[in-house]
């Protein structure tokens, strides 16, 4: 047996990402449950206005995970436990000028990463394939562990299981057969980076330049067979590190990251989050979903994957470590699209029974509740329905408020507020539109369902003290009351008011 706690004891770790959102809750969760680790070193990138040690202060210690253990073992602890390097992953050396301040590192969890979408490809390329060959070298030179965080989805399309012993170089998801050699990762990036030097040279309109790059990522990511530009670079990233001599590593694929189950506290979130615009505009009362309801949504919560990721950690460090940990749910606990869609428009229904109550929106331009499942192209052709609809409405109210200009009836402020509605009802419908489209792969046109035999293996060799410090254990989560009590509950309490607003309207 694994005993994770002398394993961890005085060993010095390299975080990156720590104040991001499963950043700061792997932070937390380690410190929590590990107080004997030696150090955390903690790299920060400063910005503009703000220092490394600020953005410290304000995103991590100051941020609401933290503010439970503040209260229990006190700011001196964390003070003490962490030193705060300013930085940057993708730099050689991590950005850090000061000699010898990684030295005595044992293990670099390399948490940091763009999760955008569709970016402009040189920044994916900087943040999720730049930072795995910096943070690999340094590893090396340290004779340091390294643990990659990447994502489940460098599967790409798929449909059904998605194993865990997949060999890394060489992927691509449109290949023909194992056998199939057309893809090489370092050709691959060698065409890239000429692309970026081409389209940087070609104008000085920057506009013009990142429209251009947005869409290289996202046409060579279709090319190979994955969903988006961030899915292609992560695999990229993969590959590179897979292929590095004198290294110990391992991966870490969680799927989609969503709200905590426990630590630190039920229902946290952060910022909008995958599935975060999903829910609102399911509780704002959308009906027409481009979904396959028997596709399970493969998500886990934060603070599972943050105690994995200690879990995978100490294995690493001992060397039982495997290659790869896919850290998803559908494989031992499924939970399908038809119910959670539905769950999420019974929770509409149950907050507001007769649709939208803004009365500045026509009454017959309002949601109306009756779950729907469509196919792609149906849905294209409701969205133009759609528009002529609010078009065709808008037109009548103008029209109508015209004609009674020209009589004594006295205005009608009501009539003004149906006729401005218009405008906003179209712009969010567009945004969400464009929302639903980019969410199409994982809840209509690939069904994923991955493979998580390591991480229980891994749990199987940790000391029932461990098991019970950094739980694991999907499968005894009721996901029904997960989503009403943490996801839904954390989502209204900590998602920014501007991204409820941008979905709190639909037509």
């Amino acid at each position: 047996m694994i005993d994770v706690s002398s394993t961890l004891a005085g060993r010095q770790i390299l975080l990156t990402g720590g104040n991001g959102f499963l950043g700061k809750v792997l932070l937390a969760l380690l410190l929590d449950r590990y107080p004997d680790i030696g150090q955390v070193h903690l790299l920060i990138r400063p910005k503009r206005d703000q220092t490394a040690e600020q953005r410290f202060e304000t995103d991590v210690l100051d941020s609401p995970p933290f503010a439970p253990l503040l209260t229990a073992l006190g700011r001196a602890f964390f003070r003490d436990k962490i030193t705060v390097w300013a930085g940057d992953a993708a730099q050689p050396n991590a950005g850090v000028e000061q000699p010898g301040w990684a030295d005595g590192i044992d293990l670099i969890i390399h948490c940091a990463g763009l999760v955008e979408f569709f970016p402009p490809v040189d920044q994916s390329l900087r943040a999720n394939v730049d930072s795995v060959v910096e943070m690999a070298a340094l590893a090396r030179r340290l004779e340091a562990k390294l643990l990659h965080v990447s994502t489940c989805y460098v599967a790409g399309k798929a449909d059904g299981f998605i194993e865990e012993t997949e060999p890394i170089p060489g992927f691509y998801p449109n290949r023909s057969s194992l056998n199939d050699d057309s893809f090489n990762a370092a050709a691959e990036l060698e065409s890239l980076r000429d692309e970026i030097r081409r389209i940087r040279e070609s104008s000085a309109d920057d506009r013009a330049k990142n429209e251009q790059l947005i869409a290289a990522g996202r046409r060579r990511a279709a090319r190979w067979g994955w969903v988006n530009t961030y899915t292609y670079s992560k695999s990229l990233g993969e590959q590179v590190l897979a292929q590095t001599s004198g290294l110990g590593w391992t991966i870490v694929r969680p799927a989609i990251v969503e709200s905590s189950w426990r630590f630190p506290f039920p229902g946290w979130i952060e910022g909008g989050r995958t599935a975060a615009p999903l829910v609102l505009m399911a509780l704002s009362g959308m009906t027409e979903w481009p979904a396959c309801p028997d596709i399970p949504l493969e998500i886990i919560p934060v603070d599972k994957v943050a105690a994995a990721i200690i879990a995978c950690g100490a294995l690493l460090l001992t060397g039982e470590h495997r290659p790869v940990y896919q850290l998803a749910s559908a494989d031992t606990n499924p939970f399908a699209l038809g119910p959670l869609i539905q769950l999420l428009c019974d929770e509409a229904r149950f907050v507001n029974p007769n649709g939208s109550s803004d009365s500045k929106i026509p009454f017959w331009l309002r949601p109306s509740f009756g779950l729907r499942f469509l196919p792609a192209s149906r849905i294209r052709e409701n969205r133009q329905a759609r528009a002529r609809r609010i078009e065709t409405s808008r037109r009548i109210l103008i029209a109508i408020q015209d004609k009674l200009k020209k009589t004594p009836i006295p205005a009608n402020g009501l009539l003004d507020d149906w006729i401005a509605s218009h405008r906003t009802l179209a712009l969010q419908a567009h945004l969400r539109d464009q929302t639903i489209d980019q969410y199409m792969p994982f809840i209509l046109e690939n069904r994923y369902i991955f493979e998580t035999r390591n991480i229980r293996d891994g749990y199987a060799r940790l000391s029932a003290a461990d098991r019970e410090k950094i739980p694991w254990a999907p499968e005894t989560i009721d996901w029904s009351e997960y989503w009403r009590e943490n996801q839904i509950g954390g989502i209204r309490k900590w998602v920014q008011p501007e991204a409820v607003r941008n979905w709190s309207v639909q037509v």
